[in-house]
């Protein structure tokens, strides 16, 4: 069944499902198909005995960052057993797992992308403008634990005093969060 959601992955990956209906007038068809998609594209399944420390997986439907794998052989007929301890990637919260090393895990796509601060409200929402000059004000300061709430304090410090800063925002599995904050290079 592994080959299955692989298959379905890289064909939903390849294909744009637009094309397949081009003259279809029921839209409910369409619509089944884009959530069917937008779940199996964020993320790819792994083999647990290949994912290490520094990589993501899923624990508990949460895409986390692996600190520490440890793969405890069981029994003479016994299979490997991979033990994951992680962070989820937006809340920093500390995740464990135990998986057979032979099993299938689900790892999160992970993407970032750099956008420029343009503004800043009150309520903490944030405008950022991506390379093509579109501006998005749908995220707000980073939030949820010590190291988010530190890294907002900087951004809403470093705005005050009128720095220019590029913000990177990190996607995965329909979740959206700033992740680091560094200033513009200066123009000559």
């Amino acid at each position: 069944s592994d080959m299955v959601g692989c298959s379905f992955y890289c064909s939903a990956r390849h294909t744009p499902k637009q094309a397949e209906h081009p003259t279809m007038s029921d839209h409910s068809d369409v619509e089944e198909f884009e959530t069917a998609d937008a779940g199996a594209s964020t993320t790819v399944p792994m083999q647990a005995g290949s994912v290490r420390k520094g990589g993501f997986m899923v624990i508990k439907g949460r895409p986390t960052k692996v600190i520490e794998v440890t793969t405890s052989k069981t029994g003479k007929h016994g299979h490997a057993k991979c033990h994951f301890t992680a962070t989820d990637i937006f809340t920093g919260k500390k995740m464990e797992e135990l998986v057979p090393s032979s099993h299938n895990l689900e790892v999160p796509i992970v993407a970032r992308e750099d956008y420029t601060l343009v503004d800043l409200n009150d309520e903490g929402f944030l405008g950022l403008m991506d390379d093509s000059g579109n501006v998005r004000e749908d995220l707000k300061l980073p939030a949820g634990h010590d190291d988010a709430e530190a890294l907002a304090r900087q951004i809403q410090d470093a705005w005050d005093e009128g720095k220019e800063l590029i913000l990177t925002v990190l996607k995965s599995m329909n979740q959206e969060q700033v992740n680091a904050m560094k200033e513009a290079p200066k123009a000559d």
